[in-house]
């Protein structure tokens, strides 16, 4: 274990260990380790980033003796209040560890945007601890579908299973969706914590298998502080919540199956479609298809409903 001191302060995080020769396939020498190619992007990435910054740009003087675009290496490893030795590492791709608090830091000195900063963490292996909500913005296409769809309820919502968007008959079809604050529009949130939104799910273990399924897909997100942050709330506020996170039981994304919903119009019985917005399971369009001929007509009603508001 190696301890780098810069300006007399020791970087606990700088922790590294090296290794000379990486695991290869013994016929073109390629690396059969995921972590050292996700290293070597990262290395990549950061002197990308670091080369393209002008010393003006940081306060710095350009001077007469400058070989290399951009910054310097210990100019970064300075702003980032990281070892000279262990940031040379980094971008040579060895294998040392990374923690959130030292990528923030880097991230800010390499002047990172935002989508730059998620790349960063991503290849990392660490999360981001100022990440903000992923409420990604929708492209006006999409809304223009969400809008198309009516009067079959439609929405986005992501694997947090945060509800993004919604259009207008979505949003009545349990209670007026329009009415819950932003940061209440979650699944889980709706499901535990407002009593007239959990009303209208007449399979009892709908709920159940949504807080197993958000278990396994918490498995790829275990330090990030939104996805724990939702998990403390509830078992602050629900019991029930506690009580069914507590069983440990986890679910994939299923196929897509019949959905069961009741509003002041009576019961409704819907076909469930899933289309994904992405090549990684994330953001995904949801519409509920009329099943049976009662379901239609009630449909039609609340559409009416929704348009006579309008």
């Amino acid at each position: 274990m190696t301890t780098m001191v810069q300006d007399g302060r020791a970087a606990t995080e700088d922790r590294a260990v090296t290794r000379d020769r990486p695991a290869t396939d013994g016929r073109d020498g390629a690396d059969l380790r995921e972590p050292a190619v996700r290293r070597r992007e990262l290395a990549a990435f950061l002197r990308s980033r670091r080369e393209r910054i002008t010393p003006e740009q940081v306060g710095l003087p350009h001077g007469r003796r400058r070989r290399t675009p951009g910054l310097r290496r210990e100019e970064v490893a300075q702003f980032a209040a990281v070892g000279v030795t262990w940031y040379t590492w980094l971008e040579q791709a060895r294998d040392i560890q990374v923690s959130a608090q030292v990528a923030d830091s880097i991230a800010r000195a390499l002047l990172l945007d935002a989508a730059e900063r998620t790349h960063l963490f991503s290849l990392a292996g660490v999360s981001d601890p100022h990440a903000e909500p992923q409420c990604p913005a929708l492209s006006p296409s999409m809304v223009t579908m969400l809008t198309q769809l009516e009067p079959l309820p439609a929405a986005v919502i992501n694997s947090r299973f945060d509800l993004l968007a919604y259009n207008r008959t979505y949003g009545r079809l349990v209670i007026d969706l329009d009415q819950v604050p932003q940061e209440d529009r979650n699944f889980l949130v709706l499901s535990f914590l407002y009593p007239a939104w959990r009303k209208g799910f007449v399979n009892p273990e709908a709920i159940p298998k949504m807080v197993a399924k958000y278990r396994a897909a918490m498995a790829e997100h275990v330090a990030d502080p939104l996805w724990k942050n939702l998990v403390r709330r509830l078992q602050d506020a629900s019991p029930e919540f506690c009580e069914v996170w507590e069983r440990h039981e986890v679910l994939q994304p299923d196929e897509p199956a019949t959905k069961f919903l009741s509003t002041d119009l009576g019961l409704m019985t819907f076909d469930f479609t899933r289309l994904w917005l992405g090549p990684r399971i994330g953001p995904q369009l949801v519409t509920y298809t009329p099943k049976d001929e009662g379901t239609s007509e009630r449909l039609d009603e609340l559409y009416a409903r929704v348009l006579a508001e309008a």
